[in-house]
């Protein structure tokens, strides 16, 4: 299949509504801001981003602390490891609100939410911003998310994406109970809308039922624009049928371009145009004036690592507690069988593991998770941090990044400073905004309206 991609890259913003981003560490540095829990913190990052020309900044979630390492909260709260996460709704409305072009993205289940709710939310959303929302839909990862919404167990992992997929049927039908034009707004006739361009839903399936119509109007996007990460065979199935913006992480170009094959090629199956997906992996960046201080700086943040960052984020990312293994004793099958957690994340350790089955050690050493290995990592003076990314974007591996940040707000200014404009300055990346909504800026057609 031919691998187009855009004559300019895509780039995201990559945000925890938290007091640290991705990399727990990071609110160790000492430039870090303080003020996680009011509206100005994600304001400040969502506007530096727009200053920049970012397509979109998005906020990820998870839906409980990362407490099943020892059964137990302790070490999360006491070493920060993403110890807070503040409810979306609140937060993108405040970025969205102190923005006026960049597009703005909130993380929601299909696990423990319901459609309507996501589907009213969003669409809230989108006329709030002027069309400017998008969803990144998960599935979510354990038992201690089940066990804050009234389940005792997380639901197996394909039954997760069976479920996601009928959510998705139904929040797409909600978004598509007001018809084109419905509303008349004719205070003379006494008319406000038409009821003959509004319709139910009636959705009855295995998980949901829902009658609509939805109680928003169609909103300016038609439906928000769809993020989606699974890596997992499953995972990227679900992404080539739903995904417009597919997040990946992966540790290589090849690896990326691989995985952008193969999701261009799902979505294709499913009758989709291959180009109505962008896939950007998510990347660091440490970038200064010389080279010597870029790895100066790298060598500064890695070293805000604590050692337990690693073990506690396994732990929840797999849904497993790595605690009652020595480092080095290898896991049986059964035991593997039963991490019920990220499957792309287990199989890239796995793979990686020549010698056998992986130890504790091992998915530490291999997924390098809670430390800055963990993703790409593009260092050096802004023309080599260009370099680096050009290759990846002129190579086909991506359509463009996903900035996660090695500290907060240091490395989005630092990026929006140094970076961008010498990516403008090559042409890699546009100089400005073309268009009102984020479907528009991202290229993808707007969903049209029955009438």
């Amino acid at each position: 299949m031919e691998q187009h991609h855009p004559k300019q890259m895509v780039l995201v913003g990559f945000i925890q509504a938290s007091n640290c981003s991705n990399y727990p560490g990071s609110w160790r540095h000492r430039d870090g801001s303080d003020d996680f829990l009011l509206p100005g913190y994600y304001q400040h990052i969502a506007r530096t981003l727009e200053k920049g020309k970012f397509h979109l900044a998005f906020v990820d979630d998870r839906l409980a602390m990362p407490d099943r390492y020892e059964d137990s909260f302790a070490a999360t709260v006491e070493h920060g490891i993403r110890t807070v996460k503040l409810d979306l709704g609140p937060v993108v409305t405040a970025m969205a609100l102190a923005t006026e072009h960049i597009g703005i993205g909130a993380t929601y289940s299909t696990t423990y939410h319901t459609p309507f709710h996501v589907a009213r939310l969003f669409a809230t959303l989108d006329h709030f911003s002027g069309g400017r929302i998008a969803w990144n839909v998960v599935t979510s990862l354990n038992d201690s998310e089940a066990m804050n919404f009234g389940a005792d167990a997380h639901p197996p992992h394909d039954v997760r994406y069976d479920r996601a997929d009928e959510f998705m049927e139904t929040a797409f039908g909600l978004w598509d109970t007001w018809g084109g034009e419905a509303l008349v707004l004719d205070r003379s006739e006494g008319r406000f809308a038409d009821p003959s361009r509004v319709r139910r839903l009636d959705h009855s399936g295995e998980w949901f039922n829902s009658r609509g119509p939805l109680t928003v109007p169609r909103c300016p996007q038609g439906r928000p624009v769809i993020i989606q990460a699974g890596q997992s065979g499953r995972g990227r199935e679900f992404a080539a049928r739903w995904g417009e913006l597919v997040f990946v992480i992966v540790p290589t170009l090849e690896a990326c371009r691989s995985h952008r094959t193969t999701i261009r090629e799902q979505a294709a199956f499913q009758g989709r145009d291959p180009d109505s997906t962008i896939v950007s992996p998510a990347v660091y960046v440490v970038v200064d004036e010389t080279e010597d201080r870029a790895r100066e700086k790298l060598q500064e943040l890695k070293a805000l690592a604590h050692p337990m960052d690693s073990v506690v984020l396994l732990s929840e990312v797999f849904n497993y507690d790595f605690s009652v293994h020595p480092l080095d004793e290898p896991l049986s099958d059964d035991m593997l069988d039963s991490i019920s957690g990220l499957r792309g994340f287990l199989d890239r350790v796995t793979q990686r593991s020549a010698g056998g089955n992986p130890s504790v050690q091992d998915f530490i050493r291999f997924s390098a998770r809670g430390t800055l290995d963990e993703l790409p990592t593009f260092a050096g003076t802004p023309e080599e941090v260009a370099d680096g990314l050009e290759n990846w974007f002129q190579e086909g591996a991506c359509d463009g990044f996903v900035l996660a940040a090695t500290h907060i707000p240091g490395a989005y200014e630092d990026f929006v400073e140094m970076v961008v404009p010498e990516l403008q300055r090559r042409g890699s990346f546009r100089a400005d905004y073309e268009g009102a909504t984020l479907r528009e800026n991202l290229g993808l057609d707007r969903p049209g309206a029955w009438s």
